[in-house]
Formats: structure tokens, C-alpha cells, sequence
């Protein structure tokens, strides 16, 4: 029988949809902007999907809001090993007090929500302890940098109840502040154990190449009247460049007819000004293939359903991806958006890249 501890931070990815780039030390603002728990939605898909195919494992997790009821409410009994310090506002010593307590209920691999930050907690604590329990992550933060994540919360399900070999993977994290700066400063944190399998991602590729005939193209090809939702990223940040302005290099910005509408821009500050026809342009993550759910959460489902989608990359950056991924935490429309897709390459060039 396998034991598999559950922990989740519940504040995680709260920051993302209001356009704060993270949650650390925000917490507070991101609330007044009101941003919404998403860490809770994320854990249940993937302790429905864990609860399909596991049959014969026990769940070890944390008191609420970091686990309990939402064991209890995907059907299993929750064996409670701890609980925070404070419900109200839960911290990054709650999920290692948590994560030292499966060790000592001798879990056989630890199932956590959250992002990059709640990555470095678990992968830490456990080697401080010394200890190669594996871990796998729900992703739920605004930064999923890290290669310990499943590709969606349902796919971290399916994978850590049925998991039989492991690798080393690394925890990296990235600088929130600078983040929302527009620079990124990664770090290796940690090498975690975690489960062998496809749907596991693999660490963002930070490389990039020469766009500048793919945005040319895009620029030449704007249409009056129509609103352009131009998504983090260096490879789209070129076309704000070729489109006259320098924009927000990590944050969503909106153009429509010259002119710049909103920089680094909310979910809400994108659908108070989307117009009659509206195009959301993005590039993938590079390494992992995510288009959407990766840094980009203010283009969420609600904006994604208004707007044409326009997919740009380069063709090393493509090569290497392989397939795209979506994970905009609605089910249905992932599952619409999952198929044969045009991504443009160049100034005319477009590519079929599937999205799984």
C-alpha cells in the first residue's frame, strides 16, 4: 500500500490573474485586487484523478487550509499529521513543519500545490533531512520553472499514484522582485527525487533566438480596429518592439490601433477593454511547450474565450519543445483548445505543432 502526503499552499498562484507576477509578500494586494484562492481548485483535479487510479493508497496531509477537507472531499481518509500555525495566513514554515511530518509518517512520496517557492520548501526540508523521498507538484503558482511539476493537476494525479521509477530533477526559483521588473534571475534551489514519466514537465529553457523577421510579420499583418493582447516573453516582446512600443517584458500588455491601451495589464484591466474583435498572441515556454498557464494566468479562460489566438515561436524554439501544452484550469477548454495548431515561424511561415 502506498502512503502519499498531500500538502497544499493555499495562497498559491493568487497573485497571477490580477497581474502581480507571484504571491510572495503580495498576499495582502493581491486580495485587495481581488484575486481569488486557486491552489484549492487545482489540488481537488488532481486528487479526483489521483483518487481513479489509486486504488490501495492512504493519504497522509496537513489541517486546513492545507490539505484536511479537500482529502476528505475527493473520498479518502485523511490521516492528519499537523496543522498551521495560523489558518488564516498559512506560511512557508508550515509546509516544511508539513513536509518533515510525512517524513516522520513514513510517507512513500509527497504530493504538493503550489509553485516554485512551495517547491524549494519541500525539496529543502528534505535535504536537511537527508532524506529522497519523491516529491511531485500540482502546479498552482504563478512561476512553475521547476522540472518537479506534472503538466497539470490531473496528470500529477494520475502519475504519483501509479509512479514505479525515479529520477533527480532540479528545484529552480526565480527572484519575484526582479521578476516584476521585467528581468528574470532563476536559481537552482534544490535536486529533487520525483517520479519518472511523460506528463512531468521539464525545466523552462531561459535561450531564446533571432525573431525579428517573425515579428516583423506579425506587425505587418495587424488589422485596424482590432485589440491585440500581446503576452509575456521575449519572443513577443519583439513585436511590441516592432509595433513602436518597449511594453512590460514579463506582464500582458493590450494595443489596438497604435496605441497602447493598458501595460502589464490584469485579467480584469483585459476584459473592460477588449473591443469587437480581439487576438491574444503568445509564445510557448520554451523546454516545456505551455502556452497557456505558465505565467501568463491573466489570460484566463474568461479573457481566452473573447479572443482569436495567435502562437508565435521560433523554429529552434519549436524543435525543442516538440508538442504545446495548455492549462488554463478549465477542463473544457483545454480540451478545446487540444489538437492541430498554425504557430507562426517566420514573416509568412507557419507550422502545424499539435497541443496536447
Amino acid at each position: 500500500m502506498r502512503r502519499i502526503g498531500v500538502v497544499v499552499n493555499p495562497i498559491a498562484g493568487m497573485g497571477g490573474r490580477v497581474g502581480l507576477k507571484g504571491t510572495d509578500g503580495k498576499v495582502a494586494e493581491a486580495r485587495e485586487k481581488g484575486a481569488e484562492p486557486r491552489a484549492p481548485d487545482r489540488a481537488r483535479a488532481a486528487l479526483e484523478s489521483l483518487a481513479e487510479v489509486g486504488d490501495g493508497i492512504t493519504l497522509v496531509t496537513y489541517g486546513d487550509p492545507m490539505g484536511a477537507s479537500l482529502v476528505r472531499d475527493a473520498g479518502f481518509e485523511a490521516d492528519v499529521v499537523g496543522k498551521p500555525r495560523n489558518e488564516d495566513e498559512t506560511t512557508s514554515e508550515d509546509t516544511r513543519a508539513a513536509v518533515r511530518a510525512f517524513v516522520d509518517a513514513g510517507v512513500d512520496a509527497i504530493l504538493f500545490v503550489g509553485g516554485d517557492g512551495t517547491a524549494v520548501d519541500v525539496a529543502e526540508t528534505l535535504d536537511a533531512l537527508a532524506d529522497e523521498t519523491p516529491i511531485l507538484g500540482v502546479p498552482a503558482g504563478v512561476k512553475v520553472y521547476s522540472s518537479v511539476f506534472g503538466v497539470s493537476p490531473r496528470a500529477a494525479g494520475r502519475i504519483v499514484a501509479s509512479f514505479s521509477e525515479t529520477e533527480r530533477a532540479e528545484v529552480n526559483d526565480i527572484d519575484e522582485d526582479a521578476f516584476r521588473g521585467g528581468e528574470v534571475v532563476t536559481e537552482l534551489r534544490a535536486v529533487a527525487t520525483v517520479p519518472v514519466a511523460e506528463q512531468r514537465q521539464s525545466a523552462k529553457q531561459l535561450g531564446g533566438g533571432t525573431v525579428e523577421t517573425l515579428a516583423e510579420g506579425v506587425a505587418d499583418s495587424v488589422e485596424a480596429g482590432v485589440t491585440y493582447v500581446l503576452g509575456p516573453g521575449s519572443t513577443v516582446g519583439a513585436i511590441k518592439d516592432a509595433l513602436g512600443f518597449e511594453g512590460t517584458t514579463l506582464g500582458v500588455d493590450v494595443w489596438r490601433d497604435g496605441e497602447v491601451l493598458v501595460e502589464d495589464a490584469a485579467e480584469a484591466d483585459i476584459l473592460d477593454i477588449l473591443g469587437e474583435r480581439n487576438v491574444i498572441v503568445v509564445s510557448p515556454i520554451g523546454g516545456q511547450g505551455f502556452v497557456f498557464g505558465r505565467g501568463n494566468q491573466q489570460l484566463s479562460p474568461a479573457v481566452i474565450r473573447q479572443c482569436d489566438l495567435e502562437v508565435v515561436a521560433s523554429r529552434r524554439k519549436l524543435d525543442d519543445i516538440g508538442t504545446l501544452r495548455v492549462d488554463t484550469g478549465d477542463e473544457a477548454l483545454d480540451e478545446a483548445l487540444r489538437g492541430w495548431l498554425k504557430v507562426r515561424v517566420g514573416r509568412h511561415e507557419r507550422r502545424l505543432v499539435e497541443v496536447r
